[in-house]
C-alpha cells in the first residue's frame, strides 16, 4: 500500500469527491440564487429605502426647522416693532398725561390765586369800610372839637354842617372874587 499510496498526488482529491463537491455546491448555489439571494435584495432594498426616506424626512424636516426658524425670526421682528410701538405710545400718553396734569394744576394754582384775590379784595373793602367807620366817627369828634359842639346826635351833627356849608356859600357871595374876609363865627362856633 505504500507504494500505491507514493504514486497519487494527496492534493487532488479523488473524481468522486470532485464530482459530489460539484453538485453540493451547485445545490447550495441554486438555493442561494433562488431563495437567499432575492432575501438579500429585499433586506438591502428595505434598508436602502429606509435610509434614504430618513434621509428625505430629515431634508423634510430640516426644511420645516429651517422655515420655522424664519417665522420666528420675523415674529420677534414683528413683536420688537410692536413693543417699540407701545413703547412709543405709552411715552406719548404719559407726555400728555403730564401735560394735563400741568394744565390742571395751572387751573388750579390760578382759581386758588383768584379766590385768594377776591378774598383780598374783599378784606380791603371790610378794612376800607372799618376804617372809614373810624375815620368818621374820628373826624366827628374832631370836627365836634374845633366848632365846639358835640356832634354825636345825628340832628346836631346834620345842623352843625348845614350851618358850616351856609357859611361857606355866604363867603363865595359876598365877596366878587370868591374870598371872604374871613369866615363868620356863630353863636355855636365860639
Amino acid at each position: 500500500m505504500n507504494i500505491l499510496a507514493a504514486t497519487e498526488n494527496p492534493l487532488i482529491p479523488p473524481l468522486g469527491e470532485i464530482i459530489i463537491g460539484l453538485i453540493a455546491f451547485a445545490v447550495v448555489f441554486v438555493v442561494f440564487a433562488k431563495l437567499v439571494a432575492p432575501r438579500f435584495e429585499q433586506v438591502f432594498r428595505a434598508r436602502r429605502e429606509a435610509i434614504e426616506g430618513g434621509i428625505e424626512r430629515a431634508e423634510a424636516m430640516q426644511t420645516e426647522a429651517r422655515e420655522a426658524l424664519e417665522r420666528y425670526r420675523a415674529q420677534l421682528a414683528e413683536a420688537r416693532t410692536e413693543a417699540a410701538q407701545i413703547r412709543d405710545q405709552a411715552r406719548a400718553e404719559g407726555q400728555q398725561i403730564l401735560e394735563e396734569l400741568r394744565t390742571q394744576a395751572q387751573e388750579e394754582s390760578a382759581r386758588i390765586v383768584a379766590r385768594g384775590e377776591e378774598q383780598l379784595a374783599s378784606a380791603r373793602q371790610q378794612v376800607v369800610n372799618e376804617l372809614r367807620g373810624q375815620i368818621g366817627a374820628l373826624a366827628v369828634d374832631l370836627a365836634g372839637r374845633i366848632v365846639g359842639e358835640s356832634l354825636a346826635d345825628d340832628a346836631r351833627r346834620r345842623g352843625t354842617v348845614d350851618r358850616f356849608l351856609d357859611q361857606l356859600e355866604g363867603m363865595a357871595v359876598g365877596t366878587p372874587d370868591g374870598r371872604g374876609g374871613g369866615v363868620p363865627v356863630s353863636e355855636g362856633n365860639r
